[in-house]
């Protein structure tokens, strides 16, 4: 009654017992997609000229990677057989982890079984479950800089504390092993590589995942490796798995099939346990990994039903032809920036679907910081880029070159006019 009496006559919203979840809305500010819908937003919807997208990695859309029919063909055949129309296991589909393990297994010196792999819905789920599975009072996780939003979004929202080590541009990107060791204390469980690289489109070489694997054991933390991008390399370094080194430390490989391909939209990742000491079940991190599963969504089920026949099948044609277009798209991109007076390319892309570049304020009038550049350029030129603050670079861009060759090329060209308009004297 006393209660009753001193809500009578305040506003109505006071009364109730819910409202702003603080998190969420952290986490959400840490979000690609969130940050380039408000730099979209800024498009005329009168403007003479088409959207151009340089600032997201969905390439799907457009016929130079359009996926392979084989894939196409083993998704319609598992819907019409009428046998994936059921619930799926929590850790996945048995044949489907089965397909998934042999193709991992192909690339380290390990036989990979079944229950060494979760299926998850893409590698965003992927993360979202290894993050909460690590989740514990006072622990945290080293994250590069730059990095992947998706990784700081789940950690402020399982409450887990982020410490950012540096990628190194002048270096190829490499990761500042001295800084990861003073970062690193009794809390830390885990460090997070992205190889490829997401943003920057740099490969790790061999003896530097080398020796990220014995800075990882010395410290007493596992490697979390994120290799959505794995195989799309077109430089000098090939791709490694980091499962490779899984005998000097536990590895936890984060993959899909969105990327290599092309299929995003399918929602089909998993999470690849490397660990043959058994120290993550020793330590029952797999037990906490399961438990999660139990408790959350698992893939589409006829996907999973259609992923054996399109692993095994696909021809190395499809993939080959992919890493060609992206090949010649990245070598389009970093001569066009060579070109622009204000952005500046510190290593030329070797993997992935990005490119970071620097942009210097100094040489323009009228842009505040690289949000502003990227709002005013897609106001003006209708050319979407992703502003490097919501990957924790103040005033650098990630450029997108996964799309078609000529639509690159008229972003970059336009790019360029909107750089030179903006220059002083």
């Amino acid at each position: 009654m006393e209660k009753e009496k001193e809500n009578a006559g305040k506003p109505l919203e006071e009364k109730w017992h819910f409202g702003h979840n603080k998190a969420a809305a952290a986490a959400g500010s840490r979000s690609i997609r969130g940050t380039l819908s408000k730099v979209i937003a800024s498009v005329e919807e009168t403007g003479p000229r088409p959207l151009i997208q340089l600032g997201h990695g969905d390439p799907s859309p457009f016929p130079s990677f359009r996926t392979t029919p084989i894939a196409e063909d083993a998704i319609v055949e598992a819907v019409k057989s009428a046998q994936y129309n059921h619930y799926s296991p929590s850790s996945g589909l048995l044949p489907a982890r089965r397909a998934v393990a042999e193709y991992l297994s192909k690339d380290i010196p390990y036989k990979l079984s079944s229950d060494d792999i979760f299926l998850t819905a893409g590698c965003a789920q992927a993360i979202d479950i290894v993050i909460a599975a690590l989740a514990r009072p006072d622990a945290n996780i080293l994250l590069p800089r730059p990095g992947f939003p998706l990784y700081e979004a789940r950690c402020t929202l399982y409450n887990v504390e982020m410490r950012r080590f540096d990628l190194i541009p002048e270096h190829g990107w490499e990761l500042d092993l001295d800084q990861v060791e003073k970062l690193t204390d009794e809390n830390t469980v885990a460090i997070v590589l992205i190889n490829p690289n997401n943003p920057s489109g740099s490969v790790l070489k061999y003896q530097h995942m080398e020796e990220i694997a014995k800075t990882a054991r010395k410290l007493g933390i596992m490697v979390i490796s994120d290799e959505a991008y794995g195989h799309l390399t077109f430089g000098s370094n090939p791709f490694i798995p980091m499962g490779v080194f899984g005998d000097v430390v536990p590895v936890l490989t984060l993959g899909s099939i969105s990327k290599r391909w092309v299929v995003p939209g399918w929602r089909l990742g998993w999470i690849a346990m490397t660990d043959p000491k058994g120290i993550l079940s020793e330590t029952k991190v797999i037990d906490s990994i399961r438990s999660i599963l139990d408790i959350t969504i698992t893939p589409v089920t006829f996907i999973q039903g259609a992923i054996p026949q399109f692993i095994e099948k696909t021809k190395d044609d499809f993939f080959n032809n992919i890493i060609h277009v992206l090949r010649g798209a990245a070598e389009l991109c970093y001569n066009k920036i060579k070109d622009i007076k204000c952005i500046t390319c510190p290593h030329k892309p070797e993997g992935s679907m990005f490119v970071m570049v620097k942009l210097n304020l100094s040489y323009l009038v009228d842009i505040s910081d690289d949000v502003d550049f990227c709002i005013k350029l897609a106001k003006e030129d209708s050319v979407i880029i992703c502003p490097g603050s919501v990957l924790e670079m103040k005033n650098w861009l990630r450029i997108t070159f996964a799309i078609e060759p000529a639509s690159l090329e008229v972003g970059l060209e336009r790019l360029k006019s909107f750089c030179e308009r903006h220059e002083k004297n």
